[in-house]
């Protein structure tokens, strides 16, 4: 059995109590789907700014009403100390996710970026101290690597930041160590490398390119590569990602302990090609899509043409294992997306 396998049978015969920032959300709600399907007792945060009810009500409806009596909603605000306050009360463990997404985004309002995942993210970890919460587990992200030319991407080699998202999610690291430094709050940072999966909205301005073109296929809309399509990515399926939330969370190595791990699968997919395994895996359902090509235009502003990552360090400390290659991924959120875009 797999080190993750191990610890769902040992979390299973002793119960915690998890705390999720950010719980409505695409990356909250699959976090709290496992715990509750693990029988963990759950306390969530979240504004509904970018995460949603109908998350939670899928959630409830994939665990069941017994599971769902294990958890707790909180509708709060990260930004708000006194929510933070409220939350981290219930907590033993927190996974702190709640954060506002996009580079974009984050170059088009760079105040509301830096209030909600520096500020937001300093009140968390503050909770968790005056809380006596003992470790916390918080979303860093790939973009920190910035302009560094290096791949696969090392956690030790970082370039100089491209976007103000990029800026706060490093701060975020600094603070975690701050903390851990002064007030012995352990904590694990998670650089995640594009993550997708089921629930991720494939709506609005600043939606991730797998869900955009998902439902832009099923809606026969419009598809646009930003660049010549060679721009490439190292994605990873959501699964992935809770499983390194939780592995981050218990581990009893204190070397593994206050430290930053990329969560990916050390693979790349360019955009074309990526555009081809969607197209392929929607065709069955979808055969007007046979002959449906892109349309390409400029490349955006604050991107990297290349990311990938380098997970011998998770891999080794953590013991990561991915259960899900990209293709594996895209077929269970395809699935998801194809009963659910409307």
């Amino acid at each position: 059995m797999s080190a993750y396998d191990d610890l769902k049978v040992s979390l299973k015969q002793k119960p915690r109590v998890w705390g999720v920032t950010g719980v409505a959300g695409f990356i909250g709600s699959h976090l709290l789907e496992e715990l509750l399907k693990l029988d963990q007792k759950v306390v969530g945060l979240d504004n509904f700014a970018t995460g949603y009810q109908k998350n939670l009500d899928e959630v409830k409806s994939l665990v069941g009403e017994k599971a769902w009596q294990n958890f707790k909603f909180i509708e709060g605000d990260i930004t708000n100390p006194d929510d933070c306050q409220r939350f981290a009360k219930e907590a033993e463990v927190v996974l702190h996710q709640g954060a506002l997404g996009s580079v974009p985004r984050s170059i088009e309002n760079p105040y509301e970026t830096n209030r909600v995942n520096v500020s937001g993210t300093l009140n968390v970890f503050d909770a968790c101290r005056n809380n006596n919460i003992k470790r916390v587990v918080y979303a860093s992200s790939s973009s920190i690597y910035g302009d560094h030319p290096g791949l696969p991407k090392k956690e030790d080699l970082l370039g100089k930041p491209l976007s103000p998202y990029a800026v706060s999610k490093l701060v975020n690291e600094i603070y975690a160590e701050v903390y851990a430094l002064n007030y012995g709050l352990e904590t694990t940072g998670l650089r995640y490398f594009n993550v997708f999966g089921p629930r991720q909205d494939p709506t609005g301005a600043y939606a991730a390119v797998i869900p955009i073109w998902a439902s832009s296929f099923i809606k026969g809309q419009d598809i646009f590569i930003n660049g010549t399509g060679e721009t490439s990515r190292d994605f990873c399926y959501v699964k992935n990602v809770v499983q390194a939330n939780l592995l981050a969370a218990t581990t009893t190595d204190q070397a593994a302990i206050n430290q930053a791990y990329n969560v990916a699968l050390n693979n790349r997919v360019s955009l074309t090609e990526l555009f081809e395994l969607i197209k392929k895996a929607l065709l069955p359902n979808f055969p007007e899509l046979k002959n449906k090509s892109p349309e390409y235009r400029e490349f955006r502003a604050g991107d990297i043409m290349h990311s990938q990552a380098d997970i011998s360090k998770i891999q080794s400390l953590l013991r990561y294992e991915p259960t899900h290659t990209v293709s594996e991924g895209l077929a269970e959120a395809i699935s998801w997306y194809s009963q659910n875009v409307v």
